[in-house]
C-alpha cells in the first residue's frame, strides 16, 4: 500500500536523522517512494503524507509497465492496467521481472521515455485533468536524482 510505503520512509528518515545528530555517520540526502495507481484507494493521503515528510514521490497511473512502454512510443490514451501491462510486454519481451537485454533497452531509450512523460503532463495540464491521470508517470524524476548522485560534497 502506498500509505504504508510512506509512513516506512518517514520514520526510517526521522531514524536515520537522529542517528547523524549523536554522530553515527550522515542520514540520506532524499527519500523516495514509487508506486503504481492501480486500485489502491488511498493515493492523495499517500503523497499528502510525503509531501509533508519531504519525500519524493514517483507514481505511475495505472501500472510501472505504462512507463516501461513509454521507452518505446507515446501512449496519449486511457489505459487499463492490464492493456499496460500486455503491450510493455510487446515491446520489452518480459514481465515487470526485467531481464538483461530489456534494462538495457529502457536505459538506452531513456530520454524518449521522459520526453513522453512530460508530453502526458502537458496534455493532462491542457486539457484540464488533475495531476497524475491516466495514463502518466513522473518516474523520470527518480532516475534523474539518481543519475545527478549525492547532493551533498563528501556523499
Amino acid at each position: 500500500m502506498p500509505s504504508t510505503l510512506v509512513d516506512l520512509a518517514a520514520v526510517a528518515k526521522r531514524q536515520e536523522a537522529r542517528a547523524e545528530k549523536r554522530g553515527e555517520g550522515p542520514a540520506h540526502d532524499e527519500y523516495w517512494c514509487m508506486f503504481d495507481i492501480d486500485d489502491h484507494v488511498k493515493i492523495p493521503e499517500a503523497l499528502d503524507k510525503a509531501s509533508a515528510n519531504g519525500i519524493g514521490v514517483a507514481v505511475t497511473n495505472p501500472c510501472v509497465e505504462l512507463w516501461f512502454l513509454l521507452h518505446f512510443r507515446p501512449q496519449t490514451a486511457y489505459l487499463e492496467r492490464e492493456e499496460a501491462q500486455k503491450l510493455s510486454k510487446e515491446v520489452t519481451r518480459c514481465d515487470k521481472r526485467l531481464t538483461e537485454g530489456a534494462t538495457k533497452q529502457l536505459v538506452d531509450k531513456f530520454l524518449d521515455a521522459k520526453s513522453r512523460a512530460i508530453e502526458l503532463d502537458k496534455k493532462h495540464d491542457g486539457d484540464g485533468s488533475p495531476p497524475r491521470s491516466n495514463p502518466s508517470s513522473n518516474v523520470y524524476e527518480l532516475i534523474d536524482r539518481i543519475r545527478a548522485g549525492p547532493s551533498r560534497s563528501g556523499k
